[in-house]
This record gives structure tokens, sequence and C-alpha cells, in this order.
């Protein structure tokens, strides 16, 4: 399928009208927005930086939508995984611009602490399996970086900013009032993101948030339950595609309701214990699995990390 925006022509696969005035990117298996300025059209904000090495493609999205030669006013992070922070230093290259995030995701954008360890037998599958070998450290911004501080955010009239711990310390969504569009980050997702070959599908399911960087289960079903209360029409959220329609808020309301049932990792580093952080960074975490451990178990995770690899590439390099 092929949509045209300012003219240009790609697959949907690549860049996507989610509604008016916002637009997905999805770079490998990670999504960015752009978001349209209600009250000055033809300024935008971009809602996180991907996987290193999209820069490029970012850039190019956005000057499809806006025209050669924009930039955005600011950068907002939903948190500050690799994944929604790869491609930041080169996209900051050439759009000298402001990052926000939440105060309680600074100490990891500011080379003050690494997030808690990833979690690689939390949940079901090869990217479970692979996520010891994610980078953790933080990265530092230094004074680029701002804290949102009110729920409204001055670039984005109409919207609310909320924050959705859980996933990670100062995670944030963002919610559009007039039509209950929801940018939900990774306080939940559309896709099992344990999952390599769910990934590479894109088979649409509200999940909740990925288990192997979830560090406090009980922050983010107080976090779905929130989201759920709001009722949105539409869900954009960090890893798979946008969904819209009647059935969101019953299959949000439903994701927590059985949170613990459908969503909590049976075993887990944090499945009975969060990590425990404040605003300098990390302060706690419950001890590692034994079976981690172990070589048969660094073993397997690496078999399947270099299995989870070779389909990616097959994935990324396939035509839509």
């Amino acid at each position: 399928m092929e949509l045209t925006i300012s003219n240009v022509k790609m697959t949907s696969d690549e860049l996507q009208e989610v509604t008016s005035g916002i637009f997905r990117l999805r770079t490998l298996f990670v999504n960015v927005y752009f978001i349209e300025l209600e009250d000055s059209p033809g300024s935008w904000v971009l809602v996180d930086a991907g996987l290193k090495g999209y820069a490029t493609e970012i850039i190019d999205a956005a000057e499809t939508i806006f025209g050669i030669g924009t930039k955005p006013e600011a950068i907002i992070l939903t948190h500050g995984h690799f994944d929604h922070i790869g491609s930041l230093f080169d996209l900051l290259d050439h759009w000298d611009v402001p990052i926000y995030a939440h105060r309680l995701e600074i100490p990891y954008l500011t080379g003050l602490s690494s997030y808690p360890p990833p979690d690689p037998t939390a949940g079901k599958g090869l990217m479970s399996l692979l996520s010891f070998l994610y980078p953790n450290k933080p990265i530092n911004l230094g004074n680029k970086v701002k804290s949102i501080e009110d729920e409204y955010f001055p670039y984005l009239h109409g919207w609310r900013i909320k924050h959705t711990p859980g996933h990670a310390p100062g995670h944030i969504s963002l919610f559009r009032e007039k039509d209950k569009v929801l940018i939900a980050g990774d306080a939940f997702v559309t896709v099992q993101q344990e999952s390599i070959y769910a990934i590479i599908l894109q088979k649409e399911e509200l999940c909740g948030p990925p288990a192997y960087f979830t560090n406090n289960w009980i922050a983010a079903e107080a976090s779905i339950r929130m989201l759920a209360d709001m009722e949105p029409s539409i869900v954009a959220t960090g890893h798979g595609k946008p969904l819209k329609g009647m059935f969101i808020k019953w299959a949000l309301h439903d994701l927590a309701d059985h949170f613990k049932e459908k969503v909590v990792p049976k075993q887990g580093r944090y499945a009975r214990e969060p990590a425990l952080t404040d605003d300098l960074g990390v302060i706690k975490v419950p001890p590692v699995q034994t079976w981690v451990k172990t070589a048969g178990g660094i073993a397997l995770a690496l078999t399947a990390g270099l299995v989870s690899f070779a389909l990616i590439r097959k994935f990324n390099n396939r035509k839509v």
C-alpha cells in the first residue's frame, strides 16, 4: 500500500498518518511520532528518536511531511531506553533543538545512573532472551535535556503529559483530549514485543509493556489502569501498529482488569520485587535469577540472539 504526503509516495509500513496531525515512522521494530502543533501549522515536535542508525530516515520523513529544511520545536522522550534514543545524537547534530523528559528519567539521560538491568527470564520469546545484550548504560545529554514538570506541555496545546512509570521510572504517555488520541510509549504495546515472530508479522495484539525491560510491575499496572480510565479512541504505541475503534476501550480495560494473570511474568527478576529508584537513579535491584548465571543459560541466550539478529535482518530487508 502507498500513501502520498506532501506529494511524496512511500509505503504505509514506513510512514503512516495515524490521524489528523499525527504521523508514525517505524524504525525496524520501534516507532517514532511526529505531532503537528495545532496553533502553529507546519510546526511540530518529535516523540522519541528510534533505533541507532535511523536519523536519515527520521529527517527524510520529517521533510516529507513538513517540507525541506524543517526541524522540530523539541524532541520529547517517552523514556530513555536504547531503542527510543538510538538516533538522538545524530538528530541533534542536524537539529539544534531542546530535549524533554520526565524528571525521573533525567539520571539515565545525563550519565548519573544506568537503568535497572534487563531481565532475560521475563516473558517468553527470543527478544527477551536476547535482552542481556541490549545497551543499558546512561547517555549524557548534559544541559540539552530539560525536565517536564507539568502535565500541560508548552508546545502541545490540547495535550496532557501523563507520568506512566513501570517500564521505566520516568516513563510518560501523551494524550490529546479533543479526540482521545493516546501516544502510550511502552506503557503498553500493540505487538508481543518479546517474540521476534510477532514482530516480524506485526501481529496486532494489545499487550503489556515489553517484559524484559519492565522493572516495576506494580507501577506498570497502575499506569495501565490510569490510561484505561482515560478511554482512548486511538492508541499509538512504541512498538506495533496504531489501533483505533471501540474495541480499544474494552481491550485496555480488560488488560488492566486481568493484569496479573495476563501481563506479569510468572518468573523473572522483577516479577515479585521491583527495582527501587529515585531522582538520582537506581537505589537497589533484586538479585538475578540463579539460572541466568549458569553457562547453559548464557549459551541459550547467545544462540537465541544469533537467531534473532538473522531474523531481524531478513525482516528489515524484505520488500513490503
